[in-house]
């Protein structure tokens, strides 16, 4: 089926065409997602007081279950449309609802979850190790099927960015709420803070409900009326087993030289980000500290989380252009050229800090954001070399994510560790002593210095290392220009020939 039928065919429902409708999930997603990234590592370190072997061993039966979780959904999902033989047909409309079902409730349990982070009910190790592992299991079901969405209602670049526009801008508007998180988050009273995660996790449960319904009575109107009901079009391959079929699908993946430099750059983007998420706090803290009021951190944290999403918009239209590889490419070597600019002018500056803190986090986010498009595209070029009759879009998107996760868990282990080694001084003990990730006393005037030095170090040194070794590997990447424009030609002319 060509791309306009899924996506153009027919007027909107109630007025909202599928592209808001789609994008408006994102909103639901965000307003709750950036709290956690924010606040849930400082919750349990300066508030339930975790001891460092709980955190370390939280975070470790973590990395298993975020690796892991990823591809393990993504099979339950996809893995009946992986024959490349003809007895394994199904339309792109019932793939689409099936995502959509899915969506429509992990969404409401992804808010409960939210909420189960800020209030203690049982010892911080053990409530640390069910937080992260539920919450990360409703998120990574949202994330796999609305990504894969984007894939299977689209094929060109042009329609796709647009889908990735509409994200994009509900972005923005759910990250709204990182401005009031900074003025309610108050360590020593959280009565006002846990309210707040309450309104929000409303939201969220009442938002996803409501909107996949509606995004669902849009796909089934808008299109063409070409649904086909399972029960009389849907037939699985009789003979390959699902192990086979999985270590086929092995074999295919690795042989994908595009896809391994891929996962091999995203580990270090997944890293990156969650880093400069989980300290954000500790920077501020340490590095700006009493040299900005309150009301101007929180206004910085607020930047930080909408500003990548607004130039996300821009990004997205410089994709159009240029091409998605060469956008990302440019933006490896902005966040290069602003880390050395901040490396030499040193961590007295207080506003350039300010500038660099934001604009490290904008550009580094900026980069995830265009990463399903990048996974798409690789969905294409698996569809094309398998001579597949449907894409495996959520297996794509799940599999990348089993090789990059483990950036997501290792951020703040390495963080802390990198942090203690800069500055001879642990956030679990100062954590315990003063209740902050901040260092508050007993401290000399040479030891804060040194302390304020090392702050600075991390900051720096993370992203001129990220930057560098995801230049090197990106230059390896050649899904683009000619070779891009035949395997979205090959994809789209075989679609249409199965319909």
């Amino acid at each position: 089926m060509k791309e306009k039928s899924r996506m153009q065919n027919g007027g909107p429902v109630v007025g909202i065409p599928i592209d808001v409708a789609y994008g408006s999930l994102s909103f639901f997603t965000t307003v709750v997602h950036n709290i956690f990234l924010l606040y849930h590592v400082d919750m349990f370190v300066s508030v339930y007081k975790i001891d460092k072997a709980s955190f370390w061993l939280g975070e470790m039966i973590f990395l298993i279950w975020n690796s892991l979780n990823d591809p393990v959904f993504g099979w339950i999902s996809d893995k009946r449309y992986l024959s490349s033989a003809g007895n394994n047909h199904q339309s792109v409309q019932s793939i689409v609802l099936r995502r959509l079902d899915a969506l429509l409730w992990t969404g409401p349990m992804f808010a409960v979850s939210f909420l189960a982070f800020w209030v203690q009910w049982a010892a911080p190790g053990l409530q640390f190790v069910i937080c992260l592992c539920l919450y990360d299991g409703f998120l990574t079901m949202i994330d796999l099927h609305h990504s894969a969405l984007l894939a299977d209602l689209a094929i060109s670049a042009k329609a796709r960015t647009k889908l990735n526009s509409r994200s994009s801008f509900f972005s923005i508007l759910g990250s709204g709420s990182v401005f009031l998180s900074y003025a309610v988050w108050n360590k020593d009273n959280l009565r006002t803070f846990r309210i707040f995660c309450l309104v929000l996790s409303l939201i969220c449960l009442v938002g996803f409900g409501l909107m996949t319904k509606v995004l669902k009575n849009i796909f089934i109107q808008n299109s063409d009326k070409m649904v086909l009901k399972e029960s009389s079009h849907e037939r699985f391959e009789p003979v390959k087993s699902e192990g086979r079929k999985l270590a086929s699908f092995v074999r295919e993946i690795s042989s994908q030289s595009n896809f391994l430099w891929f996962a091999a750059m995203n580990i270090i983007q997944v890293f990156h980000c969650h880093f400069n998420s989980n300290f954000f706090p500790l920077f501020l803290e340490n590095l700006l500290g009493d040299a900005i009021s309150p009301g101007l951190g929180s206004v910085l944290i607020g930047i930080s989380f909408v500003a990548p999403h607004i130039n996300n918009l821009y990004f997205l239209s410089l994709c159009r252009r240029w091409g998605v590889y060469s956008v990302i490419r440019l933006l490896f070597v902005v966040k290069l050229a602003i880390s050395l600019v901040m490396f030499l002018a040193g961590p007295n500056h207080v506003w350039l800090l300010c500038v660099f803190i934001a604009s490290n986090r904008v550009f580094t986010e900026g980069t995830c954001k265009l990463l399903n498009l990048v996974i798409s595209d690789l969905v294409d070029e698996d569809f094309v070399l398998h001579h597949r009759h449907q894409p495996v879009s959520a297996l794509m998107f799940g599999t990348a994510a089993l090789l990059s996760k483990p950036g997501q868990t290792l951020a703040p282990l390495v963080g802390t560790w990198l942090l203690a080694k800069q500055t001879g001084h642990d956030i679990f003990e100062s954590g315990r002593a003063a209740g902050s990730i901040k260092i508050q006393g007993g401290l000399d005037s040479a030891q804060q210095e040194e302390y304020k030095q090392g702050c600075f170090h991390l900051l720096v040194y993370i992203p001129v290392v990220c930057a560098i070794t995801q230049l090197l590997v990106w230059t390896q990447f050649s899904l683009r220009g000619k070779r891009l424009r035949i395997v979205k030609a090959a994809r789209e002319g075989a679609l249409y020939s199965h319909v």
